[in-house]
Formats: structure tokens, sequence, C-alpha cells
């Protein structure tokens, strides 16, 4: 093939006309050269035969359509080569193969001389201010005021990118979102900023922390009335006067009455307080109160139980479980206390009555806010702002303290610094500038990635100090050890494997168990078996990321995490109980690996029936990261396809007759092997040999080259040959759930770099997490506009 190039002429005048520098024009040159030394031969050899010299197969021609130089800067034509080659997608597995030197060297060329990427100095790419989801809204709202917001209600459902819904550039907000997330911010600040009357407060000592002298080990949950016993328990006082001592217990040991009796006594400070004499009792719970003036400092309270009365000959003896023991004080209401959740706003309680106090209290309040929410200290200048509006709500008649505070809140939450994560840059606007985030950006999109949810106090803090970069990895620990990062993994997981769709999506089990009646139908396949589907996926996932374990777990794990129903669906004995929990596998077992979780067989099928296609787009998508084209219009149904056929026909079969078309073939030859693997399971899910009486192949062919029998065979692949593919989808699946941007062909030194590094450490979970978190794009950002 004969590449033109651009005439000496030509560039010596654009070099003295300024429209391109020596340096542009030299770098232009040496592209031009290393290309016709290295590149070219090389694509001569592989590719030139199918997509040069007017050979377009698969629709691409790798003709130039006008000189060399314009050639070489078409990155859209070269970000193909690239993908194929690095995914081993071509040249087909039937045609001679380049060397994987070769092949790296293509890469490289690429990477370096076309996209100009420096491996060294990766480019972190922008990302567009991003809107808070609406799992990320309630999340946000839940952490800062302990409100458990209905956002399902309020907001409408998010659009989506890149399978995920993080995504910057569909997360935007009408005038009428924006109505919404008014009504939004009044009714949380009227739940979480109320008025709440102060009471007595009332200390719980339980049972097991009052106990009998050393060496017995005798406590107060177990007190025999036929022995004479003393418990006891010291406890801080902080506020002196008198105190309700409520002893709240229960009698147990026969269940008909007896005649046996004990005195239970109150003792404070070795002085008797009060006492009451027990019997059988058949309620559950007894309360015996007396008073007592408690000093400040410790106080030792015993209880002192002794026999009164013996059980008569053929009854049985009782016994005192005190459950707990309850002070309440000081009854002259000299100290009083609010609700727990006042506290999270009025975090010393009530208003002072003093003018001034009331104000610098008002200011402090808002300002804990208002760092919170918008995720870095507030200026003074929106503080006074915000207390302004305090004073507007103040003029109202009867207005409270609280109300006034509420008023400026639902400012605080209807703000954009609220609703947007936006992320300051020096020189915003400017494409080629590269610079770190700053601390309280970075805080935001560590918790927002973990999370689902703003930066509790620690991180805010961390980032306050400047010190969150530098203790990163313990944070990413700490938080993935948290309760919280189980948001996390129903969040990415339930969009990157679906399991956010397996209950609803639409499968009729009525058709695919061949059952009439459909109450009997939804007894075998109903929501109990799909809630339990998805739980088994993202349990499989979070135990991974708990103990650090292998991706490739995913794959090859002779265990899987079920209950009694979902075992007894998968044919499996020995589980009992509706709790999930990890059950290891039998040996001759048909399930293990995510290929035969119920989940993923369930939203990749048809209502109806299976789908080869479907299955196999979403391995190809989400696990190989080589996504197919969409089918061209127009494409009959593989019932359509099969019309007129004498037989009942497999699934295999229609699926050959269906890509017999020029124009669906090479797709199909990419989708059909991986889809068809999976057809051992129908499309609840359940396990099958046969389809309407003809044994089932699972047999085929990848179109890069490798061989399998079945699902055993396929999970080998993706855990050796297939091995780098996995890992550079579910690295290119993270950094996009995290950034809020797909992934870019400047990610690639990115992606390469991490992938390196779990090739290193046998793909540990938590260790990826912490590599994505410590890359370029996650902890840089750039300047919007095109460089």
């Amino acid at each position: 093939m004969m590449l033109p190039r651009l005439p000496l002429l030509l560039v010596s005048s654009l070099i003295f006309s300024g429209l391109i520098g020596p340096a542009a024009a030299r770098a232009a040159s040496e592209t031009e050269a290393s290309f016709k030394k290295e590149i070219d031969p090389l694509l001569a050899d592989y590719c030139y035969d199918c997509h040069a010299d007017g050979a377009t197969k698969g629709d691409f021609s790798m003709d130039p359509a006008g000189s060399l130089e314009d050639y070489l800067k078409d990155k859209e034509h070269w970000i193909r080569i690239w993908e194929n080659v690095r995914a081993q997608m071509m040249p087909p597995a039937e045609k001679d193969q380049p060397s994987d030197a070769d092949r790296v060297r293509l890469s490289d060329w690429i990477e370096r001389q076309i996209f100009e990427l420096d491996p060294d100095n990766p480019d972190p790419g922008r990302v567009t201010i991003r809107r808070l989801n609406r799992e990320e809204y309630r999340n946000t709202i839940y952490d800062l005021f302990g409100v458990r917001f209905d956002a399902d209600d309020t907001l409408p459902p998010d659009d989506t990118g890149y399978g995920f819904d993080t995504i910057g550039d569909v997360l935007s907000i009408s005038p009428m979102l924006m109505e919404k997330y008014l009504v939004a911010a009044r009714e949380i600040s009227a739940e979480a900023v109320r008025p709440h009357q102060p009471f007595i407060p009332t200390t719980t000592i339980s049972a097991d922390r009052i106990k009998a002298a050393p060496p017995s080990k005798r406590t107060a949950g177990y007190l025999p009335m036929n022995q004479t016993s003393e418990v006891s328990v010291k406890q801080l006082i902080r506020h002196p006067g008198e105190y309700r001592v409520t002893v709240e217990y229960e009698t147990w040991g026969s269940k008909e009455a007896t005649s046996h009796s004990a005195n239970l006594e109150v003792w404070v400070d070795g002085k008797k307080v009060g006492g009451d004499n027990l019997g059988w009792d058949n309620r559950k719970t007894i309360k015996y109160t007396a008073k007592a003036t408690l000093s400040e400092g410790e106080n030792v309270i015993s209880l002192h139980c002794n026999e009164a009365s013996p059980p008569e000959k053929g009854e049985q003896s009782l016994n005192i479980k005190v459950l707990n023991l309850h002070l309440q004080g000081p009854m002259d209401g000299s100290y009083k206390v609010y609700p727990k959740e006042y506290y999270r706003v009025f975090y010393k309680g009530g208003a002072p009555t003093d003018p001034k106090a009331r104000r610098d209290y008002t200011k402090e309040v808002l300002r804990r806010i208002a760092d919170r929410a918008f995720r870095r200290p507030v200026d003074e200048a929106t503080l006074e702002r915000l207390l302004q509006l305090t004073d507007i709500a103040a003029e109202q008649p009867g207005a409270k303290f609280e109300e006034t505070v509420a008023h400026a809140v639902t400012a605080i939450l209807a703000s954009p610094r609220f609703l947007f994560r936006a992320e300051i840059q020096v020189e915003p606007n400017n494409p080629g500038k590269v610079v770190p985030l700053d601390e309280f950006a970075l805080a935001s999109r560590l918790s927002y990635f973990l999370w689902s949810s703003l930066p509790d106090e620690e991180l805010f803090n961390l980032a306050k100090k400047g010190e969150l970069r530098a203790n990163l990895d313990a944070q990413v620990e700490r938080m993935l050890n948290d309760w919280k990062a189980q948001r996390f993994v129903q969040n990415f997981v339930g969009q990157w494997l679906m399991t956010r769709d397996v209950e609803g999506v639409n499968v009729d089990p009525r058709r695919v168990l061949g059952i009439k009646d459909l109450g009997d139908a939804f007894k075998v396949f109903g929501s109990r078996q799909r809630r339990a589907m998805k739980d088994e996926t993202e349990m499989l996932f979070a135990y991974l990321l708990k103990e650090n374990r292998s991706v490739l777990e995913l794959f090859t794990a002779d265990y899987t995490f079920l209950n009694e129903t979902l075992a007894k669906f998968y044919g499996i004995g020995g589980v009992k109980g509706d709790q999930m929990q990890k059950v290891s596998l039998p040996k001759d077992s048909h399930r293990g690996g995510i290929f035969t979780h119920g989940s993923l067989l369930v939203v990749t099928s048809n209502p109806t029936r299976t789908s080869p296609v479907k299955r196999g787009l979403f391995l190809l998508d989400n696990l190989l990261g080589t996504p197919a084209p969409p089918a061209p219009p127009g494409v009959p149904t593989l019932e359509e396809a099969a019309k007129g056929k004498k037989k009942k026909l497999t699934m295999r079969e229609m699926m050959e007759i269906h890509r017999e078309k020029p124009l669906c073939a090479s797709c199909h030859a990419r989708m059909d092997p991986l889809g068809l693997a999976l057809e051992n399971f129908n499309a609840v899910g359940m396990y099958r040999d046969q389809e309407d009486g003809q044994k089932i192949d699972p047999s085929g062919q990848l179109i890069t080259g490798e061989k399998f029998s079945g699902i055993n065979d396929l999970n080998r692949i993706f855990t050796t040959s297939r091995r780098v593919d996995f890992y550079r989808c579910i690295v290119s699946k993270l950094l996009t759930y995290a950034l809020g941007r797909g992934t870019e062909y400047y990610d690639g030194p990115t992606v390469d770099r991490i992938v390196a590094s779990m090739e290193k450490n046998g793909g540990k979970m938590q260790d990826l997490i912490k590599a994505v978190v410590q890359s370029a794009p996650f902890q840089k950002r750039r300047g919007d506009g095109d460089l």
C-alpha cells in the first residue's frame, strides 16, 4: 500500500507562514519516519490483506483518504486499531498472529506517537461537574441529619451513561427538577431541624454490668431466690440530686404458681433505699421503682436478694432475672437533655437566652452544617447571608429558634454547592493545565466512590489539616471496613453486573418452566428467589472485597452465598433458614462463579426464553471490555429466522441460521459462543441438560481462538488467556464509576499501570481499589476543553 506524503515545499511554506512551528513539524516528520520504518511493515504483514488496497472487511479501511500526515492525525481511526490490538481481537484467530512483542510495540507506538501520551505523566482527563444522583442524595441526607428521605418518591430516576448513574454529563438539572429539590429541602429541614422539648435524662445499666464481688462470676441476670446474693455496679454521676431508680426484671423457674418468694432490696452507697417482696409472676417484664439521692462522682448501686419463703414440697424454685437498671434524674429538672437527633444539628443543646450568645451559637450551628453539606469550609460571606435568612425567619410571629435555623438549612440544601460536586481548579477553562485535586475535593471523590455519600468527620478533618493524601491507603481500608461500604457494593455491582435489575426484570416463569398456574410458577421462581439471587452476587463481591481476595474468584469460587430458598432452587441440599450464608459447593455442582449466578442469567434472558445474544453481549461488555457494535436496523428475530423449518430447532441451530447473513456474522462470531456457553441454564437460571428433548451443546470457540467445552473451560479462559482483558475491564468500570466519565484512549497508561499491579498481586480486590484511588485520574484533573 503506497501512502502519500505531504510535499516538502508545502511543509516549508506552512512553517514560514507560522501555521505550524518548527518543533511541531519535526515531531510530525519523526512520526512519519517511525511509522514507515516500524509500523507500516507490521500492518502490511497482518492487516492490509483485509483492510487496505481497497479491502474493507468489517467496514474498516486502512487506506488513507488524504496525506500521510492527516492519516496519522486521525485519532478515531487509530483508536479502533489500538483497541483491537490490545484485546487481541485482530488479526482473527485463523490468521497469522503477531508476536506479543509486536503487539506491545504497535500499541506503545500508537500511544506515544499518535495519542502523544506520556506513561510517566498520565492525562487525568476532564470531569463534568456532577449533580448528586438519587442514591447519593438519599445517603448524604441520612449521614448529615439522620433523616431517612424517600428520594425515589420525590425525585425522578437518574439518567445513566457508560452503564452507571454517576456520570457527570448526564446528571443535568432542569427547572422542574430544581423545584423538586426545593420541595425536598423544605421537607428535610422541617424534619431534621425542628423544636424538641428537653426532658430529664435516663441512664440504662445492663444486667451484665451489675456483678457480684470476685471471685464470683454472678451477674444480676441470674439471682436464685433460694440463695443470698449481692451484685453491684459503680456509676459516675455528673449531676447530683434525687434520682428514680427502676429495676426491670422477670421471675422464672416454674410454669405453675408457687409459694417461693424473696426480698429484692436496692442499696446506694451502703444505704438501703427501697425493696420489694418478689414471688411467682408470669409477666415478661416487671418494674420496681425506688428513690435515691445520688452524689456527684462515683456511686455504688447494689441489689440484695434474700429468700423470704421457700417453695413447698413438690414446687420448683424460682429465679430473678434482672434485665436493666434505670437511673432517671435529677428529678428537680436542674439538668435536662434533648433527643439524640436534636444534637446532630444543635450540638450544644437549646439556644442561649442572651441575644449575642444566641447569634454566635446560630452562626456556629450553620457553619458546622454548611461545612459538611458543601464538603469544604464555608466562606464567611456565605455564612453571613445564611445568618440573614435566620433574621428574616425570626421576624415571623411566633417563630421558634429551631425554625429560624431550618429556614437557612433549606437554603443550604437547595444550594448548587450541596447539589453539585464541584472541584475548584486554578485555571478551570485551560485544558492544558493539570493540577492535583485539593484535599477537600479528594475527600469527596473518595467518600462518594466508596460510600455514595459525603465525607465523614475523620476524612474532613484530615483534608482540613492537609493530611488526607498522605493517609489514603489507611483511609481506604477504614472505609471498606465500615458498614457504609455496602453502598459501594450495591451501587457498583448493582450496575456493573446488573443486580439492581434482578427483582424487576420481566421473566415469565409460567412459560419458562411450563407451569400453567401463575401461583405455582411464582412459588418456584418469585420475589424470594430473585432477592436471594441479587444478594448472592453482591455478597460474593463484598466477601472478596472485605477479605482482599482475588477478583478472579468471581470465576473460580468453589463456594457461594445461599439461603434455603435459593439452595433449593439450585438443587443444593444442607442449607437451612432465610439467612444468606457462605456455602461450599459439591465437586459435581453445576454452580460456581458468576456465570452460574441466577442474577446474571436472569437479567440476560428474554421474558420467555434464554438469549445467547444478550448473554454474549453482557460478557463482552461487562467482563471483557470489548462491546460489540449495535445491531443494524431490520434484523429479524430468531423465531422469524427459523420459520419454515420442519423440526423444532435448538437455540444453537437458530443462532446458526440467524448469523448466515454476512451483515450479522462478524458480530455474532464474537457474541454467540459466549452466550451459548450458558445455555445449560434456562431463562430463570435453573440448570438443564436438554432443550425440547435435545441435548444442549455448550461448547464453542472465542474469536480470539480459545476453545471450550462448557462453563468450567470458560472460567479457565477468563482467568488465564483472557485474564488481562478482564483486569482491564474491571479497572475501566471502576474508573468510570469513580470519576463520573467514561474511560478514553488517554486513560490507557493508567489502566495498564493498574493492570500491571494486579498481575503482581494476583488481582486482590482491596489492592485494586487502592490503585484506583492512587491513580492520576482520581488524584488530578485538567481544565475543560479539548487538547
